[in-house]
């Protein structure tokens, strides 16, 4: 089942059983994914965006609201930090399951090797196949600290 067809049957699973804040976020996920679609078509992508775009969309809105959820904590809003955290649980669901962080160090070992990286010049390389390959595996702000950080030393 491809990403579209399960923001599809989740919108209506949770349309079904009432879950407001389920439907509220698959339907901000489908609009976003719309715009992203448009702006592909735009530059020749007839079909829209691919699953790994998704996932990297899907990234993206985790990050905005785990920033918002804990802004909203430091303000007093509990009520409004929770509902941050519970888009993120939901928006969470449609991501493949995360790499531990060993798993990680041994694919960015493995993907230094295999791209030829040598200095800290080459480190775009090594996150490049790291998105291609990894996408909504893999927390791309601290792999990117980690390869820094052997590439460096």
């Amino acid at each position: 089942m491809s990403k579209r067809e399960e923001f599809t049957a989740r919108l209506k699973e949770s349309l079904k059983a009432k879950e407001t804040i389920a439907t509220a976020t698959i339907r901000l996920i489908l609009a976003a994914l719309k715009d992203r679609d448009i702006s592909a078509r735009g530059s020749g992508k007839a079909d829209g965006v691919d699953d790994n775009e998704i996932l990297s969309m899907l990234s993206s809105m985790i990050k905005q609201r785990k920033e918002s959820a804990q802004t909203y904590a430091d303000a007093g809003r509990d009520d409004l930090a929770e509902r941050e955290q519970a888009e993120v649980e939901i928006i969470q669901s449609f991501m493949p399951a995360q790499l531990g962080d060993d798993e990680v160090a041994n694919v960015i070992a493995e993907l230094i090797t295999e791209t030829g990286a040598g200095d800290i010049k080459d480190m775009g390389k090594v996150m490049g196949a790291l998105k291609e390959r990894y996408a909504g595996q893999i927390d791309m702000g601290k792999a990117g600290g980690l390869v820094k950080q052997k590439l460096a030393g």
